[in-house]
Formats: C-alpha cells, structure tokens, sequence
C-alpha cells in the first residue's frame, strides 16, 4: 500500500514553512506484529509547538530528523490491530504524524475517542491538547478563583479561546489579548470576555492594561513571550501567577537569547509565581479534565472554532500561517 507522506528536507531558523518541507511516497507494510495498530489518519493538528519540534533548540521533546514525517497529533481510525485494548474501526487520537498512515503501538498518549459525543476533530482541539492545556494550566497550575482577573494572550485562538471560557465559568474577570479588530469582536461576542485587546494596534498596551486592571493581573495565561508580556508583567498583582504556556512571538532563540526588560524585580517584590507548562507531564489528569471539558460542551457552556484545509499537501502552508494569525479557531487539515 502506498503512503503519502510530509517530511522535513532542511530545517528552518526560525518560523518553519513549505520551502522546508517535502512530500514523498512510501510502501507502507500492513502485516502488523503483536501490538501493534494501523491508523488511517483523518485530521491532523497544526500546532505553535511545532517551530520547535524542528529546531535544534533544546526543548521537551527530541527535534525531528530530516527526512522524517513530521510529527503531529491527528485523529484516525484503526483500519488493522493486533492489539488487545484495540479494535478495527475505532477512533483513536495520538502522534501519527503528517501522513495518510501509521503503523505502531499504542503508548500513553494514544486513546479513543467517542465519535458520538462530538465531531472527531474536536478531540484535536476543545476536547483534546487545546481544551487540556487551557483546563490544567487554569486549574492545576494557576488555581483560579472567582472574582480574580485572569490575561490571555492570543486570546482568539484553539487554546486562548478555551481558557478564556474556563475562566468565566469559573467566576473570573477575564482580558484577551490577540491580533486583529475582528478577533477582539470574537473574543467578547463568543467567547466571553469581558475586555479584549488588539496588541499590534494599541498604542501603549502596558497602560491599556492597567486601565483594564486597575488593581492587577491574578492569573496570567502566556502563550507568547516577547514584547507582549513585558507588557503585562508591570500589570501583575501581588502574588500572581504567571504561567508560561508558549513562546509564540520570539521568532528564533538562536544565535543570541532575544532580551527585553528585566523582570525579576516584579517577580521579588510581588512574590509572583512564575511555571512554566508542557501537556505531557500531565497525562495522568487528562481522564478527568477531558470528562468535564466534555460535559462543558454537551451543557452548551463551551464554545469552539475550527479553520479546516483540505489535503495532506497543504500541511506546511498551514503551519506558515498559523504564525501570521491567519487561522481563526484551531487549525486543522483534513485529509
């Protein structure tokens, strides 16, 4: 069987695009061994985490070669399984890469999913990694409370937007920050949010902010680092909780660090908390936090938005557009 791939031909400084990339076609060997499934991938996942899975940087998780499938998160169905726990015609969710199939044995991060509870490519989104991280970063790391103010920075986006519904529902006062006129509008009108920034238009976002919150920020959801946040660090109340989610807006950390100013002064004097997240340190709590987000969703409570491209081959463009703000909700491709 022929299986039609993207793999990664040159790696990338910085942001990562088609001129990166390259399709092939492998035989694809369907007689499984003990343990193992074979998946035929439906959706696939366009990630910010993936500028740095192809950097030599050092990071949560070995870069990918060259000449590899590039990895990703994609939702599937078992079409062969000589496993156990799995079954011909299942619907399953795990890293299989940008691929029309894959073969291997189930680890930790696979598992099914229930194609009526919502459409499958939600288990790539709201009920998957975006709905995860913005649940466990909230809960788990930030211990939201009602009535504290929580920022979110790309505030429209797969995870941003999420967060920032877990936070109303939790009682909290919520500001998004994100990078267009009409995601401000998204931002308030859908999910929610009781102010909503466009940062590339406000002239100084620091005292934007602190008119916002004139008494600080409790809880602050970082997904891009950079220019941004020193924005919002000023802005922090006293024992705040800055939780370090990604790093979007630094284009590259090579050859130097990128600096900006200094922000060790406010994390002394307001005794903030500062942590940083990766999902798959959390795996264990994933049962129970994807249990709620999925009674959130089948109570009306939870809202999501999807930027579907069709075909495998578009994959790399998407990835590229993903880091100019062109998607509106999570990015996926569909085979």
């Amino acid at each position: 069987m022929q299986n039609r791939q993207i793999v990664l031909s040159t790696r990338p400084d910085g942001i990562p695009g088609p001129e990166h990339f390259s399709a092939k076609t492998a035989e694809l060997e369907l007689t499984l061994a003990e343990g193992q499934i074979a998946v035929k991938n439906i959706y696939l996942s366009i990630d910010p985490a993936m500028r740095g899975w192809v950097s030599l940087e050092p990071n949560y998780l070995p870069p990918v070669q060259i000449d590899e499938v590039m990895r990703s998160i994609c939702v599937g169905e078992i079409v062969d399984s000589k496993h156990p726990d799995y079954a011909k015609g299942d619907t399953v969710y795990g890293i299989f890469g940008w691929q029309e199939y894959c073969v291997c044995e189930p680890n930790p991060m696979v598992r099914k999913i229930n194609p009526d509870l919502a459409p499958i490519s939600s288990a790539l989104g709201a009920l998957g990694p975006n709905g995860l991280t913005a649940y466990l970063v909230l809960n788990e790391l930030g211990k939201i409370e009602a009535d504290e103010t929580v920022l979110i920075s790309t505030a429209a986006g797969g995870v941003g937007s999420i967060a920032g519904q877990i936070a109303k529902i939790k009682g909290c006062k919520v500001i998004g920050l994100t990078g267009s006129d009409d995601k401000v509008e998204m931002c308030v009108d859908e999910f929610g949010y009781d102010h909503a920034l466009n940062y590339k238009t406000t002239e100084n976002l620091e005292k934007a902010i602190a008119e916002l919150a004139p008494e600080g920020i409790n809880v602050f959801f970082d997904n891009t680092s950079g220019a941004i946040a020193d924005a919002v660090y000023p802005n922090l109340a006293m024992n705040a909780r800055a939780l370090q989610v990604g790093t979007a807006a630094v284009e590259s950390w090579e050859p130097e660090t990128p600096l900006g100013p200094r922000r060790d002064r406010h994390i002394l004097t307001k005794r903030l908390t500062v942590m940083g997240f990766v999902l798959i340190d959390h795996t264990a709590k994933a049962p129970a936090a994807l249990q709620q987000l999925a009674q959130w969703y089948t109570q009306g409570e939870l809202k999501y938005r999807e930027n579907i491209t069709e075909g495998l081959e578009n994959a790399p463009q998407a990835l590229a557009d993903l880091y100019k703000g062109v998607n509106t909700g999570k990015q996926l491709i569909k085979i």
